[in-house]
């Protein structure tokens, strides 16, 4: 079976700032050491999340993300599928 790699640009929004939704998320995508990435804050008060790596990581990180930590309150999750790229470092908070 071929291991399918992806590539995904998320933007959530609801109560997602100021409750610590980037370091959980952070957290939460260490458990994958293979994902490659970044979560950030941007102005529009939304969490921007780049997420690459195995098809089947980013399925449980993806639902997760639907929901984020008890504390965050997710009303919309928007997904984009991007390009692979190399450029990618582990996953950080930027």
């Amino acid at each position: 079976m071929k291991i399918q790699y992806e590539a995904y640009l998320v933007k959530i929004t609801g109560r997602v700032t100021g409750v610590g939704f980037r370091y959980c998320t952070r957290d939460f995508v260490g458990q994958f050491s293979e994902v490659r990435g970044y979560v950030r804050n941007v102005a529009s008060g939304e969490v921007e999340v780049l997420l690459q790596g195995k098809k089947e990581h980013l399925d449980v990180i993806l639902a997760w993300l639907a929901h984020g930590p008890s504390y965050a309150r997710v009303d919309e999750i928007k997904i984009n599928i991007i390009p692979l790229s190399d450029e990618l470092g582990y996953f950080k908070i930027k």
